[in-house]
């Protein structure tokens, strides 16, 4: 059944040749965009649906989630409020609460998270393992949440598991662990970090998954510079996730690849960090994705808004370049081309702010914004 959204005040369709349109209307047919343009030269659908001046624009695609755990981490956030330092220790935290849940259980906190980011707008979203760390409890993450996710990375080197030896851990991670994942996960992650997993392990671990034909992103320069951003690079990894600290080698060196540089700003707030130089970025010429990191650690939101909000107010973006990270720049660090934009034949994923433009997003701060969504053609609210 085709439905046609009429009354559209500002359509963002990150179309480079529709543009941004005003006075617009949409048509979705089935679970994919049939036409859009000006109201005047809408064609006839079998529903219409009149949003009364409210400003539309692709579902926020988030490329970068941590969603099947359980636990809490509210002591340490609390901890981090009062001073201490973030250290990529914490996972373990989880880890042992993830270990001891049920399939059941990961699933229904996985859908409720899922529910709550849809809620908000988001219409694509990309989820990891990386809490199990043996190879039953990475397999169970990975089929978990390839039932609910859009995209599934293995992120199996998340961190070395207490008392683990790390080289003996990374030929776990390359052999035994990827073959039980690879069925259920299009991509593969490693934290390439201090405290986490060095450059010459992390490159086993993305070589071992690029031979079985799973795509790379690398989670890097997140507590300092090092050699994620080059390794992600030379190996064309679709992203490098973080980005707090780069040097002016890897911002050319992004601003040269296909490699798209996600930041994650709901994650460096939380953690007291400096935000990632997406202006620096942007004008060198780099592809700039904004993403959540939701995770129970250090970025527990499934708000994009909030993001893209942080992004224009806090790192000197515009609200065009912020939107478009948000949703067709969380489309290329996902290498697709059917989400994060609003023209024909993308898939149906759209959302309605309740607010004449986009500026909103920033100009009213923390102020729930989302009028409607549609997924994949269907209403959700």
């Amino acid at each position: 059944m085709a439905v046609l959204i009429t009354g559209i005040g500002e359509l963002t369709t990150n179309d480079p040749e529709l543009g941004k349109l005003r006075g617009a209307a949409l048509v979705l047919d089935g679970e994919t965009v049939a036409w859009a343009g000006p109201a005047a030269q809408a064609p006839d659908a079998d529903e219409r649906v009149d949003v009364e001046g409210r400003a539309v624009l692709p579902g926020w695609v988030d490329s970068h989630t941590h969603l099947v755990f359980a636990g809490d981490r509210t002591a340490e956030f609390e901890a981090r409020m009062a001073g201490q330092a973030y250290a990529a220790g914490g996972i373990a935290v989880t880890v042992d609460a993830t270990r001891a849940a049920s399939d059941e259980q990961l699933a229904a906190n996985l859908r409720r998270h899922v529910e709550e980011a849809a809620a908000q707008g988001t219409t694509c979203l990309e989820t990891k393992t990386g809490y199990g760390l043996t190879v039953a409890d990475e397999a169970r993450s990975a089929r978990i949440a390839g039932a609910v996710a859009d995209e599934v990375t293995f992120l199996g080197a998340h961190l070395v598991p207490p008392g683990a030896d790390a080289e003996s851990y990374v030929d776990l991670v390359c052999g035994e662990m990827l073959d039980a994942v690879a069925p259920h996960v299009r991509w593969a992650d490693v934290f390439c970090e201090t405290g986490a997993f060095d450059e010459a392990q992390s490159a086993r671990v993305l070589k071992a998954a690029a031979e079985r034909g799973l795509g790379l992103r690398v989670h890097g320069n997140q507590l300092g510079e090092g050699p994620g951003v080059r390794l992600a690079v030379e190996l064309d990894a679709a992203s490098v996730d973080h980005c707090t600290y780069l040097s002016d080698a890897d911002v050319e060196a992004l601003a040269s690849s296909n490699t798209v540089a996600t930041v994650l700003p709901a994650c460096d707030l939380s953690t007291r960090q400096s935000l990632a130089p997406a202006r620096r970025l942007l004008d060198a010429g780099a592809t700039v994705a904004l993403a959540s990191n939701a995770n129970p650690g250090s970025s527990y939101t499934t708000s994009m808004a909030f993001c893209v909000t942080t992004a224009v107010l806090q790192m000197r973006m515009t609200i065009d370049e912020a939107v478009w990270s948000a949703t067709a720049g969380g489309a290329r660090a996902l290498r697709r081309d059917d989400v994060g934009y609003l023209r024909p034949g993308a898939r149906a994923d759209v959302h309605v702010l309740d607010a004449p433009s986009t500026t909103h997003l920033a100009y009213r701060p923390g102020v729930p914004l989302t009028h409607a969504v549609w997924r994949k053609g269907a209403k959700l609210r």
